[in-house]
Formats: structure tokens, C-alpha cells, sequence
């Protein structure tokens, strides 16, 4: 009886295929290395020919060197964490891309000397904000918070709302991350309420400044109350404001959600947000602000330690700069649009039982909670969402009411083609 190991090819002799050295060229050799071997095995437990090891390997071969993967947003949730929150602008992409390489991030063309890093992105956020005398980025908003309280509040109190609290992705919460600074949480009202002679009472020598937290992932209902900005800033410490999910100026929209102009104006001394939500642009923690407050924050050694990319710069100025972002498209789409997208989509996908129905689409990532954005969606039998997640292309939609629900209002358009073929290359 043959050994099955002998009849297993040399590796060197796999490697030397042209589709395989090509492919090292564009992927790496380790990845082209692993398929092979994976390839090889099969041969020894007998589930591959030998004459089959070459093309085996080339099959298994990942679309690129990375293991993210490209999906289309079928959820109708806007802002989806999982699905990397925000999808940037085609302007965003290629600024990413050009920044890719070698740039002048830190580099003045004109005299040939150092510039300050992120003067473009920066002067962009200034322009979409002037109510702001000075900004800064950071890369993520629980950064800009910790910088802020690194800042001014280290062996001192953050006076903060009980109801304002919130713990935000992955179990992290606002009152930890204040304590890692260095800082003291002094908690005031009730969770449900809280009045400005709470805030005065508890102001005293030691308060470095008042917290303001929009709880942007969930709501309180019923017997409530809480102090505006313009209410806070007349108590005395600075007011500190985080608004979460990013509205520079305010959304028609969205006429609860707390924007950076707004609050400015009503008198914050220094607004945060994040740039991947509503903004539409990448991760990245904004601070706006009183100039020489923010200037304090800029010069704070940990100001360093969290710092952004240059291109996390570059996509942001192109976001700030450039056309409507995605997540503005989507945001904008009237339900008789996405009806009628979903009615000619739904004609094309008649044989595999698809349907044009009304649903409710949501902002999600932590903004806008509670407001229902009406929809269309193409729905399908419920074996359709683990089959399209399998797709060449992945395509996430939702399981609602025993029926796979694909929302229209988080698809581009010019994906519309990539969805029907999914679809159909569905056994059924």
C-alpha cells in the first residue's frame, strides 16, 4: 500500500506554479506558504489528488494580505459599530490613499522647513466650526474626555449628572475612565433628574470643572429633568460637553441630538465628539473649544500618547472638506425612494421569494437613540441572512418577524447590482 505522504509534492515545487509566485508577490509569502501547506494536508488525509495541490492553493488564497473584509450594510442601522461605524466618502478614500505613501503630514513645500502636523485638517474642522476658538484632534472621543480631564482635573473633582453617567462599547464607562486620570467623580441629583442647585451645591475650590454627557446610546422617559448648558455655564467652573456622536452644527433630522455649534454658543468652554458617527468621517476624538483652553490640552504630554495618524488627518480634512459623506446620503433618503429602489429590486429577485416591504430603519453607533427613520427593505426567507453573510461580497441584513430583511437606506445604490447577484447565487 503507498504511503500517502510520499505521493504529496514537493513544497518548492507548488511555490514555482506562476499563479503562486504572483500571488506571493501581492499577498506575502507566508499567506501563499500556508495555503499551500493547507493543501498539502489534504493529499495525506486523503480528501485532495495530488495533481490538485497548486489549484487548491490558489482557491484558498485570501483577496488580499488584510483579513477585513469588505461588506455591504443591509442592517438599516446608519452608524454600525461592528460593521466599522461610518463608511468614509470616495473624497475621504482617495485622501486616504494619496496620505498612504510619503506626504507632507509635517512638511512645508513652500520653504522646505517642519510645519504643524494636521494644519489641513485642523483649519477644516475650524472652518465647519467657528464658534470654536480652537481645536484639536485625538483619536477617539473617551480619549478626548481623558485628555480633557488629564488636563484640568488631576486630584480634583468633575462635577457630573447621576442620570449622565453611561457606560459606552465593549463595557466601558464614563466614571473609569474619569478615575483613571487621576480625577474624582462628584455625582449630583437623581437618575432620572437633577436640578442647577444640585450643580451649585456641589461646586466648591476643589471642582475642576462640570461634565455634561449627552447619553447618546439610551433614553429616559417619563418624570424627568436635566440643566441646559447655558444654565451650567452660569455657575462658574468651565463646562466641559460631550455630545458623543459628532453633529458639528445642528441636523433637521435629528432635532434632540446635541451639536458642537449649539453648545458652544450656549457657552461650553470645550465641546468633545466623535468623528466616525454622525460626522461621517474616521474614528477620531474632536475637541472644540476656548483657545487657550484647548491650547493646554494640545501641549499635555499625553497629548502625544494619543495623537492621530496621517491618515486619519487626511480623511478627515477630505470628510470635513469634500462632498456629502455616506452617512449623510443615508440619512436624507426619503421612504419614497427607498420604496421604489426596493420594489424594483424585490421584481428582479422574484424567484427566490423576495418582497418589497415598509420597516424602520435606526442612527445607531450611539446617536440619535429612540428615533425610528422610516424605510424599505427587500425581504426574504430567514436562511438568506447566514447564506448572504457567506457571499462573495458579504451582505448583512437583519432577521425580523421570521423573514431576512435587507434595509435599503444603508445600501449604496451603486451596490444595488452586487445585492441581486448575491441573492441569486443562493441555492434555493
Amino acid at each position: 500500500m503507498t504511503d500517502r505522504r510520499r505521493l504529496v509534492p514537493r513544497t518548492d515545487v507548488v511555490l514555482a506554479d506562476p499563479r503562486l509566485v504572483d500571488a506571493a508577490q501581492r499577498l506575502g509569502p507566508s499567506v501563499v506558504h500556508a495555503a499551500v501547506t493547507a493543501a498539502q494536508q489534504r493529499v495525506r488525509d486523503g480528501g485532495l489528488a495530488p495533481e490538485g495541490v497548486a489549484d487548491a492553493a490558489v482557491a484558498a488564497l485570501p483577496p488580499g494580505a488584510g483579513s477585513l473584509r469588505r461588506v455591504i450594510n443591509a442592517t438599516g442601522v446608519v452608524v454600525h459599530t461592528n460593521l466599522g461605524r461610518a463608511p468614509l466618502s470616495a473624497a475621504a478614500t482617495d485622501a486616504l490613499v494619496a496620505a498612504a505613501g510619503c506626504t507632507d503630514v509635517e512638511f512645508d513645500l513652500a520653504d522646505g522647513q517642519r510645519a504643524a502636523r494636521g494644519r489641513g485638517a485642523l483649519a477644516a474642522l475650524a472652518d465647519a466650526v467657528p464658534d470654536a476658538g480652537g481645536v484639536h484632534v485625538v483619536n477617539n472621543n473617551a480619549a478626548a474626555l481623558l485628555l480633557a480631564a488629564l488636563t484640568l482635573a488631576v486630584g480634583r473633582e468633575i462635577v457630573v449628572s447621576r442620570g449622565e453617567l453611561v457606560e459606552i462599547g465593549d463595557g466601558f464607562r464614563i466614571p473609569e475612565l474619569i478615575a483613571s486620570a487621576g480625577a474624582r467623580l462628584r455625582e449630583v441629583g437623581a437618575t432620572n433628574r437633577v436640578h442647577a442647585r444640585d450643580y451649585a451645591e456641589a461646586i466648591g475650590t476643589d471642582t475642576a470643572f462640570v461634565l455634561k454627557v449627552h447619553p447618546s446610546n439610551f433614553r429616559v422617559t417619563g418624570f424627568t429633568a436635566e440643566v441646559g448648558v447655558a444654565e451650567l455655564a452660569g455657575l462658574g467652573p468651565p463646562v466641559v460637553v460631550d455630545i458623543g456622536s459628532g453633529l458639528l452644527t445642528p441636523h433637521p433630522l435629528l432635532p434632540d441630538e446635541p451639536d458642537a455649534a449649539t453648545a458652544l454658543r450656549a457657552g461650553a468652554h470645550l465641546v468633545t465628539a466623535s468623528a466616525d458617527k454622525l460626522l461621517g468621517g474616521p474614528q477620531a476624538g474632536l475637541l472644540l473649544g476656548k483657545a487657550a483652553l484647548v491650547h493646554r490640552l494640545r501641549r499635555h504630554p499625553a497629548a502625544r500618547a494619543l495623537r492621530v495618524d496621517k491618515l486619519t488627518l487626511a480623511a478627515l480634512e477630505a470628510t470635513l472638506r469634500g462632498p456629502r459623506p455616506p452617512v449623510a446620503r443615508m440619512l436624507a433618503a426619503t421612504a419614497a425612494e427607498l420604496t421604489d429602489r426596493a420594489a424594483r429590486l424585490a421584481a428582479l429577485l422574484a424567484a427566490a421569494g423576495a418582497e418589497a416591504v415598509a420597516c424602520s430603519s435606526a442612527v445607531g453607533g450611539g446617536g440619535a437613540p429612540g428615533v425610528e427613520l422610516p424605510s424599505a427593505a427587500v425581504a426574504l426567507p430567514p436562511g438568506f441572512a447566514a447564506a448572504l453573510r457567506r457571499a462573495a461580497v458579504p451582505v448583512i441584513g437583519r432577521v425580523h418577524d421570521g423573514r431576512c430583511l435587507l434595509d435599503l437606506r444603508t445600501v449604496d445604490p451603486a451596490d444595488d447590482a452586487a445585492v441581486v447577484a448575491a441573492v441569486l447565487a443562493v441555492p434555493t
